[in-house]
């Protein structure tokens, strides 16, 4: 394996979180290792965190913070673990309970097993792999014998988000959609040289992006699920499938490429990582580290995007001249939208929405209007950056027509994109570092969504100086560098609750806090480096979605519950599993939040997580299970009675390779190490954590 140059002042190994080597090279192009893109002056939200506590607070106890969750009663954290104790006869009530609805299992330890560890009294199953046929006419897996004709017609490579969707009239069965993040060619091809790629293993790795949909059927004696391969739903999109350009974006000169004088027509999805579902039947997808596919970028907008100078790590513009910006200056500007899929129409056209702006967009959760018009929230996985939300002017119709699900495919072509910048609102002279509440009674902070461009049938109006409303689209980073918008710890996934609509971010980590010219440790995150990251927790004015103001307060802030930065909404720590590195959230049908983590920076694997958002339980957090050596967990999806997710990249250790696997996960000794979906249920058939 090639050697990785370090940055300048990174020490040599040194990778954020938990991550491997190989893990930055595939997965992200090195994010962590270029320059920050973000080099405007905006608000930091460490900075914004630390202004609506004391000063004098952070000089007496640096590790002091005292949170209260609007609407959710109060409570308070302080630095030293006895000023988190509830009171004996509390602590005593909450021993006779078994936990939270939709939490009451034993929690997994953490561990560094290489399976998937579930909890007692659960079982599981490897529902469908990379490479199992899923298409007519493809064939059984070989790796030794793979080729890109046989990986189109197959389940794809790194499986990220997931959506299970009714198939109404096939009784037991669900329609599987699921993202294909990323490729791990050292892990796919035998003898793989990563300085000369061949053009067969360049063109597997394309078919093995994108998107795969896939019937599953239930065994209702157990809760397993197996793929219903060659049904007339079952899909492929890869790198090479045709995607059409919507939106304000779409059609200008700064999405027209010599392949594509119209602007409208784009050749596949890259970096797929998480998505969301609509309620009028699709699924959306965003595109993230896409930068990493584009060789030879010298533009300042192309910096700002973390497109690099020389070749990739891919070496795919040696194959295809579209992956070189020299070449082709405008096929980048394609990439980084959120895509859209009909999986009821296997013939249907994917959409890519430019209004949505383009970033590296993590997710895009939908919620709904009072009057039935969609609100899209999405984070730009980014150190510094920022996130987002979209509100549609148009209203959702109800039924299955044609004339219908058109309508319902253009809802995310005409609204207004926001981003979000966050303030402080306590005065100091109310927070003396000892716990006591301020006048208003909650210790937590406004912000306020920033127009940057509205979209109509008849055109679109840019809200930022000096941009056009088709700028705003394609460099929709500049544009919130513009406008002010507040700089985040890597904005991942972003989902309101469909009990409280309270709107849930992940900040999985910034490995860049407290280095020279970068914001120092605060009272939210005491600690050089917030490699363990947090989760912010935001309420929409009169929690109505489509609001321009918010209220935000801390809810969780990661990392041992030892360490006495560390919060867990109020809830004892003493009680709590240790949780490092949140990314992909999702919601039981409880209202629980449920985090899967990417790059535990604990020593130990990383897993899911179901934590309590409401009652006197909020806070309780419990480890639901963990993922082989080398793994991420991804895609989380709690259902009644199941609970799937993603094991992404087993075996990405650096030095791992197919000759020498790191893992043996999921068919044992001897076979290739495969991503994977893998369900899992309660042995004896009842509901998930009741």
């Amino acid at each position: 394996m090639r050697k990785l140059l370090p940055l300048i002042g990174t020490p040599s190994g040194a990778h954020p979180g938990g991550r491997s080597a190989m893990t930055c090279r595939f997965r992200c192009g090195d994010a962590c290792f270029h320059e920050v893109p973000n080099t405007s002056s905006n608000e930091y939200v460490g900075d914004v965190i630390a202004g609506a506590l004391s000063r004098r607070s952070m000089m007496r106890a640096a590790a002091v913070v005292t949170v209260a969750a609007a609407g959710a009663g109060t409570v308070t954290l302080a630095g030293a673990p006895e000023a988190q104790a509830a009171p004996a006869a509390q602590a005593a009530a909450r021993g006779k309970q078994k936990g939270a609805r939709g939490l009451r299992f034993t929690p997994v330890a953490p561990n560094t097993r290489d399976a998937v560890v579930v909890p007692d009294g659960y079982r599981q199953n490897v529902v469908i792999r990379w490479g199992e046929p899923i298409l007519r006419g493809a064939p059984a897996f070989d790796p030794e014998k793979q080729t890109a004709k046989a990986q189109a017609g197959q389940f794809g490579y790194n499986n990220d988000f997931l959506a299970l969707l009714p198939l109404p009239g096939e009784r037991g069965r669900q329609l599987l959609v699921a993202n294909h993040e990323y490729t791990d060619e050292v892990l796919m091809f035998r003898g793989y040289d990563p300085d000369n790629p061949t053009r067969e293993q360049v063109e597997i790795a394309w078919a093995a992006h994108g998107l795969s949909a896939v019937v599953v059927e239930e065994d209702r004696r157990t809760g397993k699920l197996t793929p219903v391969t060659r049904h007339h739903l079952n899909r492929r999109v890869t790198a090479t499938t045709e995607f059409r350009l919507t939106g304000p974006a779409a059609g200008t000169e700064l999405v027209k490429t010599s392949a594509d004088r119209s602007g409208t027509k784009v050749l596949g999805t890259l970096n797929n990582c998480s998505g969301g579902t609509t309620p009028w039947g699709t699924t959306l997808h965003g595109e993230e580290n896409f930068n990493q596919y584009f060789a030879n970028g010298g533009r300042a907008t192309d910096k700002r995007y973390g497109i690099g100078t020389g070749a990739t790590e891919r070496k795919w513009e040696r194959f295809d001249k579209r992956f070189d910006v020299a070449q082709e200056p405008n096929e980048v500007h394609r990439f980084g939208y959120v895509v859209e899929l009909d999986p009821y129409d296997p013939d249907s056209t994917p959409r890519k929405h430019t209004a949505l702006g383009r970033f590296k967009h993590e997710a895009a959760t939908v919620r709904l209007t009072h009057d039935g018009r969609p609100v899209v929230y999405s984070g730009d996985d980014e150190r510094f950056d920022y996130f987002y939300k979209f509100v549609s002017s148009k209203r959702m119709k109800k039924g299955s027509s044609r004339a219908v699900r058109e309508h319902n495919l253009s809802l995310l072509d005409e609204g207004t994109l926001y981003v979000a910048k966050l303030t402080g609102d306590s005065p100091a002279i109310e927070i003396d570092g000892t716990g006591k509440l301020p006048a208003d009674g909650e210790f937590d902070g406004a912000g306020q969504w920033i127009p940057l461009v509205t979209a109509t049938a008849d055109g679109a109006v840019s809200h930022v100086p000096g941009m056009t409303a088709e700028e705003v689209c394609v460099f929709t980073r500049l544009a919130g560098d513009k406008v002010g918008a507040t700089k985040m710890d890597r904005p991942e996934d972003i989902e309101p609750s469909p009990v409280t609509g309270k709107v849930y971010v992940a900040l999985t980590n910034n490995s860049n806090r407290g280095k020279a010219g970068y914001a120092g440790p605060d009272e939210a995150n005491p600690r050089p480096g917030n490699k363990h990251g947090h989760v912010l927790e935001l309420t929409e004015r009169w929690n109505r979605p489509e609001s321009t103001a918010f209220a935000w307060s801390l809810f969780l802030v990661a990392g041992d519950p030892q360490d006495p930065a560390t919060y867990f909404a109020g809830f004892p720590k003493d009680a709590v599993s240790p949780i490092s590195c949140p990314d992909n959230v999702a919601f039981d049908p409880h209202g629980n939040l449920w985090l899967s983590t990417d790059g535990n920076a604990l020593g130990s694997h990383d897993g899911l997580f179901g934590v309590a958002t409401k009652g006197d339980r909020r806070g309780e957090l419990k480890q639901f299970l963990t993922v082989p050596t080398g793994a991420e967990t991804c895609g989380p999806l709690v259902q009644d009675r199941r609970v799937l997710v993603s094991v992404q990249h087993p075996g990405e250790v650096d030095g791992a390779s197919v000759e020498k696997p790191a893992s043996t996960w999921p068919d044992g000794p001897g076979k290739i190490v495969r991503p994977a979906v893998v369900a899992v249920w309660r042995a004896d058939g009842g509901d998930v954590g009741v």
